[in-house]
Formats: structure tokens, sequence, C-alpha cells
């Protein structure tokens, strides 16, 4: 009797135990409990300790931290049609539990669905062009289609990465073809931009050396003009004081020596090694000073003259005019 009495009590103690661990549930900060009685919605119990009826309540725990849904490598064809392997990453959020539990059975198996057809609707639209080079905008694309989808599960799409697009093999190979074509003409063109720049340089710096030289002859030559007319105006001053100097002398001279002076000048002129005849333009004025010169010869001189007046005279009371000497006023030379 004792012995069924300690079987019934350990019973009720494992029963009561069973009974407390089922009947009580705690809850994190990051998590909501959904509570459901006798199958019906009893609301959203947490964070904390829920107190439950293991009999007639049941229980969903839903996260609320944002979490990712990795997308496997879908393939879609873009509007040129290009066929294309991607592969994308979901980050979400719940924040309605109740209709994270109530609207959708599981909630990854359909994101991943409706993510692969999302996909190729975006992609679809597309030049291969632009989802290689527009990886942005098809993320932002792919974000708003998926969040209008989650919306009415409780559910916000807050992120949608995509981590890799793998074009076919020809597209690829094209690539690297227009990849090294490209390369190859931005070498071209630097090295075209650095001869025009090293050719503007050159021609800055060759009008920079003529400016520098026409300014060089420029000054050269107006200090060589100014040397020229201060030497003529020094020449000129010497010209003019010796001109001076022989008007000066020539007025303290008397006839007679200007006279033999004049004689020695014709006397060097006549020793040339040339014939010449020298006859002087004043040849009677000449004679006459000779014969003032030497003695005795004023009387001679005197009678020359007065014959020469009463010749004059009487060719003016005949009507004839005088008569130059030919050899007079001329000179003549061979």
């Amino acid at each position: 009797m004792i012995a069924v009495v300690l079987v019934v009590i350990v019973v009720a103690v494992v029963l009561l135990a069973f009974g407390l661990g089922s009947s009580v549930k705690i809850a994190r900060e990051y998590q909501r409990i959904v509570l459901f009685r006798l199958g019906r919605l009893a609301g959203t119990k947490g964070p904390g300790l829920v107190i439950v009826n293991p009999l007639t309540d049941r229980t969903n725990m839903v996260d609320l931290r944002e979490q990712y849904l990795e997308i496997p490598s879908q393939t879609a064809i873009t509007r040129d049609n290009a066929p294309i392997s991607i592969d994308f990453i979901i980050f979400y959020k719940v924040l309605d539990p109740q209709a994270s539990v109530l609207a959708v059975q599981n909630f990854s198996g359909a994101a991943l669905n409706i993510a692969a057809t999302t996909l190729r609707s975006v992609v679809g639209d597309m030049a291969l062009d632009d989802v290689l080079s527009k990886r942005e905008a098809m993320n932002a694309s792919l974000r708003v289609r998926l969040d209008e989808v989650t919306e009415r599960w409780g559910v916000k799409v807050t992120n949608v990465e995509v981590r890799e697009v793998n074009p076919p093999p020809a597209v690829q190979e094209a690539m690297t073809r227009q990849m090294s074509a490209e390369r190859t003409r931005r070498a071209a063109v630097t090295e075209a931009e650095g001869r025009k720049a090293a050719a503007i340089l050159s021609a800055e710096g060759e009008r920079q050396a003529a400016i520098l030289a026409a300014e060089g002859s420029q000054k050269a030559t107006i200090l060589e003009a100014e040397g020229e007319r201060q030497a003529a105006l020094l020449r000129a001053e010497g010209y003019s004081g010796g001109l001076g100097t022989i008007l000066k002398v020539a007025q303290g001279l008397d006839p007679n020596t200007m006279l033999l002076q004049y004689l020695d000048t014709l006397k060097q002129v006549g020793s040339s090694p040339s014939t010449k005849f020298v006859v002087p333009m004043e040849l009677g004025n000449l004679l006459n000073g000779i014969r003032g010169i030497l003695p005795g010869a004023t009387n001679a001189a005197a009678t020359a003259q007065k014959n020469d007046g009463a010749a004059e005279l009487g060719n003016v009371t005949n009507g004839a005019s005088p008569t130059a000497s030919p050899l007079e006023g001329s000179d003549t030379e061979r």
C-alpha cells in the first residue's frame, strides 16, 4: 500500500513539473509570443514572463530583429535577350507579429519564391549593360517590388543587395575585349594630351624667347642709334668748332695771303698725274692780284685798267656790248 502511494506521489510531481514547464514562457526583449487559445487569436505577449494554459493555449515565438535571406543564383533573361545569372540577399524585419503568423505559413519559402519571380521581372525590363553597370538601380527596384508583396505579411524589406552577376562566357569574352580596347583608347588619349601639352609648352617657350629676343634687338637698336646720334652731334660740334676757328683766322688774313693760298691750291691740283688744263673762273682778277703782289707792276696794272675802261666806254658809245673772254669763267679738263 505504501509503495502505491509513493508511485502516485512521484507521478503527480512529474505531471506538476511538466505542467509548470509548459505553462511558463519567457520572451526576450526582441521576441514576441503570439498566443492562441482554443484555436483563436488571444493576442501578443511579451517580453518577459508569460503564463499560459498548456491544455488550451498554443504559442508562436516571433523574432523582431532584422534578418537576412540568401536567394540562390537565379537565371534571368534581359531585355536584349541575354541570359544572366544573379544571386542576392534580402534583409527584412517583422513589424507585425500577428500578421507574420496569420498571413503567411512559411515566410522564408514564400520570400524565396517571390524574390525569384520579382528578379526575373526586374531584369527583363533592363538591358544587359544596365544590369552590369546600374547595380544600385536594380537593388532599389527589387526592394520596392518585394516590399509591396511582403507588406501584407507584416514584414518590411529593408534592403536588397545583389552579390554576383555572371553573364554568359561569350559576353564575358566580349566584355574583356571591350575593356582592353577602352584601356588602349584611354592610353592613346592620354598620350595625345601629353603631346599636346608638350607642344603648347614648347610653343609658349619659343614665343617668350622670340619676344625677349625682339625686345633685346629693339633695345640694342635704340642704343646704337643713340650712340650714332651722339657721335654725329660730336662730329658736328667738331666741324662747327673747326669752321669757327678757320673763320676767325680768315678774318685776320689780308687779300694777298688768300691769293697765295689760292695759287698753292691750283699748283696741287695741277700736279696730279692726269692731263689737266686748269683755268680759273676769275682769271682777270687773279692776274690783277698777281700784278699787285709783284714789285713794279702797280703802274702797268693801272695803265692796263685805264685802257680797259676806255675800250669799254668806246664799245658802249658805238652801241656794242662788251665781250667776255672765252677763257674766263670756265674750267676745262681732258
